[in-house]
């Protein structure tokens, strides 16, 4: 069976959910192909010939580019079985199935694409339109990455002025934690599950073989399993010295686990990214976040001990959120010497109310929002303060003008300027920016 697997974008990285799958698939015997809309064309005959077209939702700008893009397809292939997977497939499971998607798996949803291509080739389609989500433990395949584009089409690591290629994989799924406004958590339920590292090792070798010099782990947290964490990392060292890594670990996990930090300095850990969303502990009591602002500060001096760099990502813009708070996170962040640290995107989202989000079990949410918007995916809320919200959109305008010819400093500074009304005082220690590694691809939802 002809099978087309569609990604529309994945934060600039080549697609482990749709590699993943297409190893499952193809040894099954189907004919698979990966189109990677971020970096490569549409593969128009391959769509218009597919049998069975699944589009990847990682995440809500993935499935925002995916909607028209499903119309489109359903026009000029509508004999094609149309599924999405992925944690936003389930979560939006009316829209979806309103666009002429049949079938949407979610958690892990490589035994469910398999289930589903195994009836279609068999001739049945007596299969009833809605959504599975399945956290059973499924049979990895080393991941098939020979039919997306090459791994230097995608985005590149910054470190010491030198641009290196990047490979991805994913060492966990899900999350033990369950933070309110997180997608992982309407559909894995504070479960995790873990890839065999057999797998996870052919696939880093792989995309050694295919010239990356650093990987990114993009498991939601690295440190839901220390142990495992700590057997891959040496492992990755040992079979790979000269690469270098990522990973995302929540601050809760790094207070805890502070002592090993230094092996993820030794074992090539150049960065982790941290969501520390705010710096207010009522709001992050409200998020359920698991830290506070204490916690934060001594991460950030646990790193700089361990000669490691933090990436923190924020959501500065809630309903919580007042202009002397913002303020605030702007001089902690200068305090704490992370301006360079942080995508200046960070200082500009907006949170997402997203379908199935545990927010919405909060009363002061429910009488905030006014209702789903099925073009923007989210529930629409309005700031008590209309003058924040005008900041936001303000910022978010800022951030995008500066974002190809800025640097992270003076991006700050124009930050700093429109939410205090004065130049920023630069008057602190610099670190050179050429000494933070980073991602070239800012986005983070």
């Amino acid at each position: 069976m002809r099978i087309v697997l569609v990604s529309t974008y994945d934060l600039g990285r080549q697609p482990f959910g749709l590699a993943s799958p297409a190893a499952i698939l193809g040894a099954d015997g189907h004919n698979v192909t990966c189109v990677d809309l971020a970096v490569g064309s549409a593969h128009a005959e391959a769509l218009a010939s597919a049998d069975l077209i699944a589009f990847h939702l990682p995440m809500h700008t993935a499935t925002r580019l995916a909607a028209p893009l499903i119309q489109k397809v359903r026009q000029r292939n509508p004999e094609a079985w149309l599924c999405c997977y992925g944690l936003y497939a389930p979560l939006n499971e009316e829209l979806l199935l309103g666009l002429g998607v049949r079938t949407l798996v979610g958690g892990e949803f490589e035994e469910g694409l398999r289930r589903l291509a195994r009836r279609l080739a068999h001739g049945d389609r007596d299969i009833a339109p809605g959504a599975l989500v399945s956290l059973e433990r499924i049979g990895f395949l080393p991941p098939e990455r020979k039919s997306l584009p090459p791994l230097d089409h995608y985005a590149k690591l910054r470190v010491d002025g030198v641009r290196k290629t990047v490979g991805y994989t994913e060492a966990s799924r899900g999350c033990k934690h369950q933070c309110r406004h997180c997608p992982v958590v309407p559909v894995y339920q504070g479960h995790f599950r873990i890839v065999p590292p057999d797998v996870v090792f052919a696939d880093v070798r792989a995309q050694a073989a295919a010239g990356a010099r650093h990987i990114t782990f993009g498991d939601p947290d690295f440190f839901n399993g220390p142990k495992h964490a700590v057997q891959l990392v040496e492992r990755f060292h040992r079979e790979f010295p000269e690469l270098t890594y990522d990973a995302t670990i929540k601050i809760e996990h790094l207070r805890r686990h502070r002592d090993l930090l230094p092996l993820l300095r030794e074992t090539g850990c150049l960065f982790v990214t941290s969501a520390v969303e705010s710096i207010d502990d009522d709001t992050l009591r409200k998020l359920d976040k698991g830290h506070t602002r204490a916690d934060f500060i001594k991460v950030v001096e646990s790193f700089r001990d361990a000669a490691l760099d933090l990436a923190p990502t924020f959501i500065p813009f809630t309903p919580w959120t007042t202009r002397e708070s913002y303020r605030e996170l702007l001089r902690l962040i200068a305090e704490l010497g992370l301006i360079e640290n942080v995508a200046p995107v960070q200082l500009a989202l907006r949170l997402l109310i997203t379908s199935g989000s545990r927010l919405l079990e909060l009363e002061e949410i429910r009488a905030l929002v006014k209702g789903f918007d099925e073009t923007a995916l989210v529930y629409r809320w309005k700031h008590p303060d209309p003058a924040v919200d005008a900041l936001a959109a303000r910022l978010l305008k800022l951030v995008a003008e500066e974002q190809r010819t800025g640097s992270r400093r003076t991006t700050f500074a124009r930050i700093w300027e429109t939410a205090f009304g004065k130049p920023f005082p630069d008057d602190r220690d610099r670190v050179a920016r050429a000494a933070i590694p980073y991602l070239e691809e800012p986005w983070y939802c």
